[in-house]
C-alpha cells in the first residue's frame, strides 16, 4: 500500500543546484529562460532560428513532440508572448554540465494557474548559445521524491 512517504532528503540540494564554477554560465542561460519568451533569447523568427541548433526538437507539456521547423513556422504567425509582460514566474533553477560546452538548465515555470517543470539543453559559450532540446512537463503534484499513488 502506498503511504506517500518521502523517500529522499531535501530535494532543493538535488534539483536546484549550481556548481560554483558554473555561476557565470548559469546567469547567462537563466536570462534566456523561458526560451522564446525573453528578449535575451530573441524576439524574431530569424533570431529564434539562430539560437536553435539544426537538430533541435522539443517535447511540450502535452507530451507532443515538435521539430525545429514546426516551431519556427508556428512563430511566423503566432509570435510568443513576453514572460515578464504576462507575469510568468520562474524559480528553482538548476544548471549542470553534461558534456563539453553543454549544459542542462532546469527550472519551474508558473504561468498563472499552470505550473510546469522545464529543462533545456544548451550548448556553446558566452559568444553564442544554442538550444539542442527542450521539454516541459505539467506539475501534477507539488511534492518531489514521493511515490505516485497506484492510479497515477
Amino acid at each position: 500500500m502506498h503511504t506517500g512517504k518521502i523517500l529522499a532528503m531535501d530535494q532543493s540540494d538535488r534539483f536546484e543546484s549550481v556548481d560554483a564554477d558554473l555561476l557565470v554560465i548559469f546567469e547567462q542561460l537563466r536570462r534566456r529562460e523561458p526560451i522564446f519568451h525573453t528578449p535575451e533569447f530573441g524576439s524574431t523568427v530569424a533570431e529564434f532560428g539562430n539560437v536553435m541548433a539544426p537538430g533541435y526538437w522539443e517535447v511540450g507539456a502535452s507530451g507532443r513532440r515538435y521539430s525545429r521547423e514546426f516551431v519556427l513556422r508556428m512563430f511566423e504567425n503566432n509570435p510568443p508572448v513576453n514572460a515578464a509582460t504576462e507575469e510568468w514566474e520562474t524559480s528553482g533553477f538548476g544548471c549542470r554540465r553534461i558534456g563539453p560546452d553543454t549544459y542542462l538548465m532546469t527550472y519551474t515555470l508558473r504561468q498563472k494557474m499552470r505550473v510546469t517543470r522545464r529543462c533545456t539543453i544548451w550548448q556553446g559559450n558566452a559568444e553564442r548559445w544554442r538550444i539542442l532540446y527542450h521539454q516541459g512537463t505539467v506539475v501534477a503534484a507539488e511534492q518531489d521524491d514521493v511515490l505516485p499513488s497506484p492510479i497515477e
